[in-house]
């Protein structure tokens, strides 16, 4: 069944995992990408619903890494 805009999505953000990997602190990578520290604590929070393919390939750049390494989605819940 899909999902309705009210269900949170599954898809879990590894920004964290990268950043302690690499040394590099949160305020280091908004500052590499040109993004407001809100809003990668909103992707890394897992509480954004969506991100634009600039934003994915700048988190790419910067942190040396395929969106793979980014992201997971977790098992859909059974009934």
């Amino acid at each position: 069944m899909p999902a309705t805009p009210t269900e949170d999505h599954r898809v879990i953000c590894h920004i964290d995992t990268l950043l302690t990997g690499r040394g590099i602190t949160q305020t280091e990578l908004a500052e590499r990408m040109g993004l407001s520290l809100v809003n990668l604590s909103i992707l890394k929070n897992n509480h954004a619903r969506a991100i634009r393919f600039t934003t994915l390939t700048a988190l790419c750049d910067a942190l040396d890494c395929q969106p793979g390494d980014l992201f997971t989605v977790t098992p859909a819940q059974q009934p």
